[in-house]
Order: C-alpha cells, then sequence, then structure tokens
C-alpha cells in the first residue's frame, strides 16, 4: 500500500474511513457519508484517492428489494499487513495479519529464553527474521511490527524497562533497525487486553479489564473504548498493590504484593511448602526426586483433579476476586476478562473470583459487570500485538 503522506490533509479523513470499515466491515458511500458527517460528493471523491492506492474496493452490491443496488465498499485485505510477536516464559508466538484482521501466518510456542543481555536480543530478533522470511508476503508489505514484553514499557517513547533497556536509543529503534521493519513495542497484558477487546466478542463494549493471572498478574485497561496507558505507560500494575502484611518478597523488591498471594509465583511456593509438609499429590514424587515443578505440572495436576493443587487454586481465586472487587468497585467496567496460564484451569479458577468479587464489591456496581475467561486463550497476545501494530500505523497518519 502507498502511505498516505503524514500530516496532510487527507490523513485524519482516511483513518477515520479506515477506522469505520475495520469496525463495520462493509458499507455503502450513502451510510458512510451519514457517519461521518459530510456530503456524498466529498465522501466519493476520498474513497477514489484511497482506492487509486489500493486501500479501498468494491465488494458488491446491496441487496434490496427494488430500485438501484448501491455499491458497497470495504477494505482490501491485501494492501499492507501487519505483525504480532509475543514474548513468553520461554517460547515465542509470531503471527501476521492482512487488513482486515485474517491471520496470514501464525506460528506459536518457538523456543527462546527471555533474558536480559544483547545476545538474547540478538536471539530474538534472529527468530523474528526468520519467522518474517516464511511469510507470503514481501516484507516490505509489513507496514508495522509490535513485540509484546512484560514488565515496564513505554510504547510512547519506545523503551522497555524491563527487558533490553538500551539507553542509548529506545528499543524499538534497534528493533526496526536490526529486523528491516517498522517495530513498536507494548507491555503484555495491554497487548492481551486488546486483542481480546478487538478480536474476541467485546467489541460493542466501552470499559473492559483484562486480569493476566500467569507466573505474575498484570492488568489491561480499555476504558471508553481505548487503551489506557496512563502518563508513563506504565498502568496496569495491579499485581504489585501491597496489600498483605506478609514477609514475602516480591519480584518487584517489596513485601506483601498481591502476586505474593494470587499468582502462578504464590501458587507455585505454597504447593512446594505444602510438599515439603508431607501433603499428598500426583505430583509429590517428581518434585522430591527433582527438588522442584514446573508452573505447567502444577495446571496438569489441576486438570486430573489433584485435590491439593485444586484446593491452592481455588485460594489464588479467592485472594485475586477480593482484590479485584476493588477495581469493580473503581471503574465499574462491563466486563472482567480473566486470562493468562492460570485462566486454563477454568472454572477452578474462575468460580472462586466470581464469588469473592460480588462479596466484596457494592452490589449496585457490580450487578451489571459479566466475569468471563479469555476467549482467545493463548492467541490473545500474539493476536492483540498485531492489532496494536495497525492501530499505532494508522495512529502515526496524523503525526
Amino acid at each position: 500500500m502507498t502511505r498516505i503522506e503524514k500530516g496532510s490533509k487527507n490523513a485524519l479523513m482516511a483513518k477515520r474511513i479506515i477506522f469505520h470499515y475495520l469496525n463495520n466491515g462493509h458499507d455503502t458511500i450513502a451510510n458512510l457519508a451519514k457517519k461521518l458527517n459530510l456530503s456524498v460528493p466529498t465522501v466519493n471523491k476520498f474513497l477514489e484517492e484511497m482506492a487509486a492506492l489500493d486501500i479501498i474496493k468494491v465488494k458488491g452490491k446491496l441487496e434490496m428489494s427494488g430500485g438501484r443496488h448501491p455499491a458497497l465498499y470495504g477494505l482490501n485485505p491485501k494492501a499492507c499487513y501487519f505483525g504480532g510477536v509475543d514474548i513468553k516464559n520461554n517460547t515465542v508466538s509470531m503471527a501476521v495479519l492482512d487488513l482486515c484482521g485474517s491471520v496470514v501466518t501464525k506460528s506459536d510456542n518457538i523456543p527462546f529464553k527471555e533474558e536480559d543481555t544483547p545476545e538474547s536480543l540478538d536471539r530474538l530478533c534472529e527468530l523474528i527474521s526468520d519467522f518474517l522470511s516464511t511469510v507470503p508476503v514481501p516484507r516490505s508489505a509489513i507496514m508495522s511490527l509490535n513485540v509484546n514484553i512484560s514488565g515496564r514499557v513505554n510504547p510512547r517513547t519506545g523503551y522497555s524497562y524491563s527487558y533490553f533497556n538500551t539507553k542509548e536509543q529506545p528499543l524499538s529503534d534497534v528493533l526496526t533497525n536490526k529486523i528491516g521493519v517498522q517495530v513498536c513495542i507494548d507491555n503484555d497484558t495491554r497487548a492481551m487486553a486488546y486483542g481480546e477487546y478487538v478480536c474476541g466478542s467485546h467489541r460493542e463494549e466501552r470499559n473492559v479489564l483484562f486480569v493476566n493471572v500467569s507466573w505474575g498478574i498484570g492488568l489491561g485497561m480499555i476504558l471508553d473504548g481505548k487503551i489506557f496507558y496512563g502518563n508513563s505507560g506504565f498502568a496496569g500494575e495491579f499485581g504489585h498493590m501491597v496489600t498483605y502484611d506478609n514477609e514475602v518478597i516480591c519480584r518487584c523488591g517489596k513485601k506483601g504484593c498481591i502476586e505474593t498471594e494470587a499468582s502462578g509465583c504464590a501458587l507455585h511456593r505454597k504447593l512446594c511448602q505444602r510438599l515439603d509438609a508431607g501433603a499428598n499429590s500426583i505430583i509429590a514424587e517428581k518434585y522430591r526426586a527433582q527438588g522442584n515443578v514446573t508452573l505447567d505440572d502444577i495446571l496438569d495436576a489441576v486438570a486430573h483433579e489433584d485435590l491439593l493443587c485444586l484446593e491452592l487454586i481455588e485460594e489464588v481465586g479467592q485472594h485475586l476476586g477480593r482484590w479485584l472487587a476493588g477495581m469493580i468497585n473503581i471503574f465499574n467496567p462491563d466486563t472482567v476478562i480473566i486470562g493468562g496460564m492460570l485462566a486454563a484451569t477454568g472454572d477452578y479458577l474462575l468460580q472462586p473470583i466470581r464469588v469473592a468479587m460480588r462479596r466484596y464489591s457494592i452490589n449496585l456496581v457490580n450487578k451489571e459487570t459479566k466475569i468471563c475467561l479469555s476467549q482467545l486463550g493463548s492467541d490473545a497476545g500474539v493476536l492483540g500485538a498485531c492489532v496494536i501494530a495497525r492501530s499505532r500505523a494508522f495512529e502515526d497518519m496524523l503525526q
């Protein structure tokens, strides 16, 4: 796709038209003119210009009982493409979507150990380049690519402060230069939230909270239909609210954070303590033989209805639901989505969260708030990365 000149007088209108078709599929010139509050000739002129750039194309005719059948216009899915990279604990997932949001190529669970070293960054760039070489479109057609990173990320400046903090220049610039595609970065939980919002079944809602319950806890917020970033891009550090009077040191260095009682790392710690004390479990033999178990081992034990692991996952849900009740009181959201690794336990986690949220939040506030599991599951992050790349690319038209 020939890029629309940044800062041009047509950029704002082109962006509005693109987002209208992203949200509504195809539409007639008359309906589009009504939505944009413009005359039909003006809208027709813009569509002709965008069709010449291969962004817009005729999708067919509107079926009517009589009279002329007006043309339906929509986005050309092959006009441009957007990539996403979702870094997880020991793997990375990547995908490329076309302009209309259909998956062109996706590769899951590529082995990758995320470490805050130059070698790890080089390896990540190598994996991304290898993946892009398999995509059946030229790299020049990929308009933007977003990389999800855990921890503190400022997407506006392009700096990451938890991993790959290159003080000399923004990480987004480093990745752009190494990969040869325009790269932006964002927090992994925010990307998951946006993926659920755009690619899931929550598009008609305006206020959505997404809770990423994995080794740690993250919170992604969609407020009034937009990602909420906060002043410096660090909004959503829900897991590091100090709420407990315990002596457990959190990953952030403080004691008593929510993560110390309601997260994957808390689940793992409590299970190990119980096994050391002689508790019975289907993974006790492996723990005593190897001296440790993984979070995946625990989730597998939950799936096999291990009583000890079920008890502990319920405890995590109770703790988490209590503090999410406060989020409901503050934000009064349409929906709270529970995602991340622990969401794979389904109702074993969701039900105690629901009970605690109802118990500790204000009835008038919570009565219309839906609480559900992630619809996209492990795909939420990588799809969210792709649609963030798309959104950021068109936002840049105005700069």
